[in-house]
């Protein structure tokens, strides 16, 4: 079996001739990379109102966005294949505006219900709030988005010119039809940098420690992948018993360029034993130290898995991929051959180019200068120089803490002096509170948040109109008890922690005073009783005690609801 090359209505194809039901995928050449953080969400929405007029359909189908391709996918019969297929085409240009609201609900639920892990901080810290970095950041873009922009996105992005289809089934549908309007081939977005320097770390918010790294896309660079992972695996999950998970990850970004990831989770109080053995097989890896047996068991899993009968059907997604982004497309021999030509010189070429991009995440509240690696930053290195027109306001729950609103900038300094500040000019968004809240969002990823209820007369209109509307996002009222205010515990600054707000009326003030009265009456009461009979001043009767601490404890957790519901 070989992969052919076709093509469908002007639509690159790639086919796979296979037995059993048949599989299809359909590519456009844009994701969460092509977006901005103003209306980042947008690829997804779409997605979702393109698989929605197909309803409970009786085959298998789905759709994913990913960093630089939005793929549409299904299993079935092969007629299924011409319908579904059909379907994608006509909704990208019919897109059902009294679908958007409803559509807009579920793909914030589905985020809401997304398991995230330590991973999904590193794009943030890579690339900062843009371009690859934005998967990192919430789809902030779909409260702004509107019917216009979504069909401003499918013109540009959803045409044939810039679309691959993938089937793999007994023979391609002859009545299929790609019928989507013409279009360029997009390239896939460069990618920014927010790292000065590397090898860099940053402490992360979890107790594991993990690793990304940019390489050549290439064979080598695979296999190291699995020979890193079997190190990790062996050293602290087999040997020091330390992690559950050691393993890594190897994911194309398009540009001929890959994203190594590699992660060892711990429990508290051992984070540091883990960070020490992942960087003691970093170490083993920059001096050279590659296993020969190692890299045959990655080469001889990888060969094996593209011997099977199914394996080019297997690799259509990818080839779909490969030929999207313009990148180059090796059939399954001289993919064996690649392979079985790589040794310890090549993974350790391999891993010589990984460590000298790496960025390192370790356990919360550990360093790792001392293994070689530079602190990335976490703020801005200096306030801008003073300037005419400068407004300076001073926090409201910290003299020493300052906001400075100028011409060209906001800035924060805080007590020890450091500073955050975001340039108009390089500002990524700004999410505006009805309450008068902003969040001023960098490229570089860094933040800064203007509350006027801590920094008293700050003038946020005067903030929005210097800041381009496309990159402004009308976000919904917060909670009340998430706007930070003067006087409450803990307030500082743009750092007010997230404290419910108690405004209680008459009544709840009642109910709350009768059922303490009554948790402090019974549980002095079953007090009482318990040491009298204790010291023998009444006779030994149990039940009056007990009934008495129930008591207690009923208007205890009456107490508690009541407080809690307030």
């Amino acid at each position: 079996m070989v992969i052919e090359r076709t093509e469908v209505d002007g639509v690159p194809s790639v086919v796979a001739h296979t037995s059993g039901p048949a599989r299809a995928g359909l590519l456009f050449r844009v994701g969460q990379a092509d977006e901005t953080l103003a209306r980042r969400g947008i690829t997804h929405l779409l997605e979702h109102l393109v698989l929605h007029p197909l309803g409970q359909a009786d085959y298998h189908y789905n759709g994913s966005t990913g960093q630089v391709v939005t793929h549409f996918h299904l299993q079935g019969p092969v007629d299924a294949v011409t319908d579904f297929l059909a379907s994608v085409c006509r909704s990208v240009q019919n897109l059902d505006d009294a679908r958007i609201e409803i559509e807009k609900s579920i793909v914030s639920t589905e985020e809401g219900g997304r398991v995230t892990g330590p991973l999904d901080e590193m794009p943030l810290w890579r690339y900062g709030a843009r371009d690859h970095g934005l998967v990192s950041f919430p789809q902030w873009g779909l409260h702004n988005v509107t019917a216009s922009d979504l069909r401003e996105w499918a013109a540009r992005y959803f045409t044939r010119g810039n679309a691959v289809l993938w089937f793999a089934g007994a023979e391609l549908p002859a009545g299929l039809k790609l019928d989507l309007p013409d279009g360029v081939r997009h390239a896939v977005p460069s990618p920014s940098s927010a790292l000065p320097s590397t090898p860099a770390f940053f402490a992360g918010s979890s107790h594991a420690t993990a690793l990304d790294a940019v390489i050549r896309d290439r064979p080598a660079g695979r296999v190291l992948a699995g020979v890193l992972e079997r190190r990790l695996f062996r050293a602290l999950r087999q040997e020091a018993g330390l992690s559950y998970t050691a393993a890594t990850n190897y994911d194309s970004r398009g540009d001929g360029f890959a994203v190594l990831s590699a992660l060892a989770d711990a429990l508290p109080g051992k984070q540091g034993a883990v960070l020490g053995g992942f960087l003691d097989v970093l170490a083993e890896l920059r001096v050279g130290r590659i296993d020969e047996d190692d890299v045959a068991s990655v080469v001889n899993r990888a060969t094996a898995a593209l011997e099977g009968d199914d394996a080019d059907a297997a690799r259509l997604p990818s080839v779909a991929f490969q030929l999207l982004t313009n990148q180059p497309v090796l059939d399954r021999d001289q993919l064996v051959r690649e392979l079985k030509a790589i040794d310890a010189a090549a993974v350790r070429e391999a891993a010589a180019e990984a460590l000298e991009s790496a960025l390192l995440m370790t356990p919360f509240g550990a360093t790792a200068e001392w293994a070689g690696f530079t602190a990335a930053p976490t703020g801005s290195t200096a306030a801008p120089a003073p300037a005419a027109g400068d407004k300076h306001h001073a926090s409201g729950a910290d003299p020493a803490e300052r906001l400075t609103v100028g011409l060209e900038h906001v800035s924060r300094v805080n007590p020890d002096r450091q500073a955050t500040t975001v340039r108009f000019d390089n500002c990524a968004a700004l999410l505006a509170y009805p309450d008068g809240g902003r969040l001023m969002v960098g490229n570089d990823a860094v933040s800064v948040r203007i509350e006027p209820t801590i920094y008293l007369g700050v003038d946020t209109a005067a903030i929005d109109a210097r800041v381009p509307a496309q990159r402004r996002i009308a976000m919904p009222a917060r909670d009340p008890g998430h706007i930070p205010h003067l006087g409450r515990p803990g307030t500082t600054g743009t750092q007010a922690p997230l404290v419910r707000v108690r405004q209680l009326d008459v009544k709840q003030k009642v109910t709350l005073g009768v059922f303490a009265v009554l948790a402090v009456v019974m549980g002095g009461v079953a007090l009482a009783v318990s040491i009298a009979m204790a010291v023998g001043a009444t006779a030994l009767r149990p039940l009056p005690a007990i009934g008495a601490w129930i008591a207690a404890g009923y208007f205890a957790r009456k107490l508690r609801a009541q407080w809690t519901e307030a």
